[in-house]
């Protein structure tokens, strides 16, 4: 399966690369990852939305709740948008509250 088959499901696994679609949410009163919603992964941050650095700050955020450095998370797409797809190189730790097989 490719990552642009993941339909159903809010991510995939490429060998050690965690491929994951989020739909962020900026401007929140906290840093969070939150519950699955359709095919996407909630993720809020307290960053404004202003030319990506929203997306720049989330990565910094996810990189810390996956146990990698910020340059093993590549954003695939949706730097400005809401809408992403993060590739994640050999994660060291996934969050409890997410259930990946």
């Amino acid at each position: 399966m490719r990552a642009r088959d993941l339909a159903h499901l809010f991510y995939e696994w490429e060998g050690d690369v965690l491929v994951v679609n989020i739909l962020g949410t900026p401007a929140a009163k906290r840093d969070v990852i939150g519950k699955v919603k359709g095919n996407q992964l909630k993720v809020s941050v307290k960053a404004q939305p202003q030319k990506g650095r929203a997306t720049d700050y989330m990565v910094v955020f996810l990189a810390k709740e996956f146990g990698v450095s910020t340059s093993a998370i590549e954003v695939v797409y949706g730097r400005e948008s809401i809408h992403k797809q993060l590739r994640i190189k050999a994660p060291k730790k996934l969050p409890d509250n997410i259930e990946f097989e």
